[in-house]
């Protein structure tokens, strides 16, 4: 018979890693900071400056994480 145009991988297939515990915490953090700053906005209240840059410095500390945690699969797959 033929070819049926599928060809098989050499690599075998790897499950997908859950998310960083500290990044997923960050990430709740700059989301909730924002609401946060929307609500002070809203209610006219300058405080709602002190929320965003609190949106600022999670969502930075969210993808910090995350790159630290891929950096870490990566080597750890190189050598083992």
């Amino acid at each position: 018979m033929g070819d049926t145009g599928r060809r098989m991988s050499s690599v075998p297939r790897q499950e997908p890693y859950p998310m960083p515990r500290l990044a997923l915490y960050s990430l709740v953090v700059c989301i909730l900071a924002v609401a946060a700053a929307v609500v002070s906005f809203v209610q006219g209240l300058w405080l709602g400056i002190v929320w965003v840059l609190l949106a600022g410095l999670a969502s930075n500390m969210a993808w910090y994480y995350l790159r630290r945690a891929r950096a870490e699969r990566q080597t750890r797959g190189a050598t083992g």
